[in-house]
């Protein structure tokens, strides 16, 4: 199939996964006169003093390193201002393709410092440079995940990406799938070329992501040197990518800390829709607008399942069949992870009120669900379709569908992922068989009914692209190949989470069990948390120094 967007190259004969050429593979090298202009400036920094913990700390700050030799330039003006107008953006030239690195004053001569390489892409949206430490600054070691960063020693890396959203100043909207996937290797890629010349290790990334950040940091993390990237690397001028268009640097990282991620794109929709209707949840809450939809979507889901071809760490097989038990008893886990935590953390008894705030706004909702024993800290029972109604009252339902709607009926207006794939001549395109072929939009060059084909027939076609962009960004294809996947994994999705499926996270944690590349596998469902992420720094912090520290042991396999 051709590539995304509206690049005719050829694929070219690369390694699947880290064959590199062996001078490159770990310290970087600036032979080749594209790496050379991608340099790192040793001297290039500015002092900024924070203050962490109440104790005043310097730090270097490079700011705005553009990670490629070719950047897309932007237009000025990009949407997403107050009021849902636009922004004004400074950095035209590359200001969605270049990081902020931030270096504490314990870690200027430290090679060997992890990098805690943050992603800040919401929803899949382009993400503008920007600067999480800011000059004067306090910082809470453990409230933020920033202050804790610096404080262990890490080098703090704020990365930039091209993503949907984002206009360029041709006109053209440069940033479809997998331009967020490619920006962020070319970063990881930067990072290796210059491993020498900067503080910290480029064989110790720690990718740090939410929502679409957490969906990032999974695929970055279980695609690792995969070739099926190096045109798009290519084009924007990557380090690592020679005259011939070969890969001679790597881009795996060390360790992904993923916070509820929105990954899976192409079957999301599916698992949403299946979720939310095996037990009745959306007529149960008055939320099922559009029944017959939901209800074709729901029952693909078996056959997805069964074609992931999952277990359970019991051995069980995952299908649709056992998916509500497991999930069941990851609630069940996580409820009584909380409670045995500390004396402080309760669970109020049936009958009794959660008391949530949302904006600044406490509602209260009747546990009508969980039942637990406040003297053993354990759970009696759940009642699963209860409480699948609660993570659907204390915060709505997406429409049907939830994250492939636009252009289905008659809608334009919503702000699903729709517009990431497609050309960039294009302002979306659907990238699921079920929005494919109920797309009525007269003229939106989508669907069925401007194609005349269905989304089978559409993908069929050797120029077709969308499936392809499905594909890139989907960790799920990765996880269990050649692709050089990360070792390290922690994995949280809130317990009413409503944003995407739970199933969604599950089969994630499940698939990356089975690959015996990863070492170390921390996933859970965080109890009462919704879609956020970094409420937990000092556990996410505690495990990332343990990582590292068996990583560093003598007796740790070297990568």
């Amino acid at each position: 199939m051709a590539l995304a967007g509206s690049l005719a190259l050829t694929f070219l004969a690369v390694p699947a996964s880290g064959a590199v050429a062996a001078s490159a593979q770990s310290r970087g090298t600036t032979a080749d006169p594209q790496d050379a202009a991608l340099a790192f400036n040793s001297s290039g920094y500015t002092t900024i003093t924070v203050t962490v913990d109440g104790r005043p700390m310097n730090v270097r700050w490079y700011k705005e390193i553009c990670y490629v030799a070719d950047p897309v330039t932007a237009a000025a003006q990009q949407p997403g201002g107050p009021g849902g107008g636009s922004t004004t953006i400074p950095n035209t030239a590359c200001g969605y393709q270049s990081m902020n690195v931030f270096v504490p004053e314990s870690a200027f001569g430290d090679q060997r410092a992890p990098i805690y390489f943050a992603v800040n892409n919401s929803g899949w949206m382009a993400s503008y440079i920007r600067a999480s430490v800011t000059a004067g600054a306090s910082y809470t070691s453990a409230t933020s995940n920033v202050g804790a960063a610096l404080k262990a020693g890490y080098v703090f890396v704020d990365v930039a990406d091209r993503s949907r959203g984002l206009v360029g100043a041709d006109g053209s909207l440069p940033g479809k799938a997998p331009a967020a996937v490619t920006d962020a290797k070319a970063a990881v890629r930067y990072l290796r070329l210059n491993d020498t010349a900067m503080p910290g290790s480029a064989e110790r990334i720690v990718v740090n992501g939410t929502s679409g950040g957490g969906a990032l940091a999974s695929i970055l993390g279980a695609s690792g040197n995969s070739g099926e990237y190096t045109p798009y690397l290519a084009e924007i001028g990557a380090a690592g990518i020679d005259a011939k268009g070969r890969s001679t640097l790597r881009d795996d990282v060390f360790a992904v800390n993923a916070y509820c991620p929105i990954t899976d794109l192409g079957n999301a929709d599916t698992a949403y829709e299946w979720l939310y209707n095996v037990l009745d949840t959306r007529n149960t809450t008055g939320q099922n607008a559009s029944p017959e939809g939901a209800a074709e979507m729901a029952a693909r889901f078996a056959e997805y399942e069964k074609h992931l071809g999952l277990r359970n760490p019991d051995g069980s097989r995952l299908t649709a069949a056992t998916m509500l038990d497991t999930i069941e008893q990851e609630v069940v886990h996580s409820a009584e992870t909380y409670l045995k935590a500390g004396p402080a953390h309760t669970i109020p008894p049936l009958g009794g009120t959660f008391q949530i705030t949302t904006g600044g706004t406490t509602k209260s909702y009747v546990n009508d669900w969980i039942d637990v024993d406040a003297t053993t800290r354990t759970v009696r029972s759940l009642d699963m379709p209860r409480y699948l109604a609660f993570v659907a009252t204390q915060a709505a339902l997406k429409t049907t569908p939830a994250f492939d709607a636009v252009g289905v009926d008659g809608n334009i207006t919503s702000r699903t992922e729709t517009n990431l794939f497609g050309p960039p001549t294009q302002t979306y395109m659907n990238y699921t068989e079920y929005s494919w072929n109920h797309n009525d939009v007269t003229g939106d060059g989508s669907g069925l009914d401007d194609t005349g084909l269905t989304w089978k027939q559409y993908t069929a076609q050797k120029s077709t692209t969308v499936d392809d962009q499905v594909h890139l960004i989907n960790p799920m294809d990765f996880i269990g190949t050649n692709a050089d996947t990360a070792p390290n994994w922690y994995v949280r999705h809130g317990t009413r989470d409503r944003d995407t499926a739970f199933t969604v996270s599950v089969n994630l944690d499940r698939a990356l069990a089975d690959d015996r590349q990863v070492k170390d596998l921390n996933y859970q469902l965080a109890w009462n948390q919704p879609h956020a992420g970094n409420y937990d720094v000092p556990e996410a912090m505690a495990w990332i120094a343990d990582v590292v520290r068996k990583a560093d042991s003598p007796s740790a396999s070297q990568r």
